[in-house]
């Protein structure tokens, strides 16, 4: 019991720690994206304003919440596989 609940432990350390470092990735993107676009139109308004109304859409788009994955999918995986090897 302790076994599994220390490999709990460090897979939601690791599983936040990745999930961190690609928030991090998916944003400076989605920056660069508007930045480009921005500089390759001309935009309307200036271009501080345009890029933070892109990320304030960003922030709830759904891209964003599919990072929410990072957890979901690896911590399903493992309670399928422990749930099978062990009762089925």
């Amino acid at each position: 019991m302790i076994g599994f609940l220390r490999l709990g432990l460090f897979l939601l350390v690791g599983l936040t720690v990745l999930y961190v470092l690609l928030s991090i990735y998916a944003r400076s993107l989605e920056r660069e994206r508007l930045e480009k676009a921005w500089d390759a139109a001309q935009g309307p308004g200036e271009r501080s304003a345009f890029i933070d109304e892109g990320m304030a859409r960003y922030a709830r788009s759904l891209r964003r919440k599919l990072l929410w994955g990072v957890y979901i999918v690896p911590v399903t995986v493992i309670s399928v596989l422990v749930y099978v090897l062990n009762f089925g």
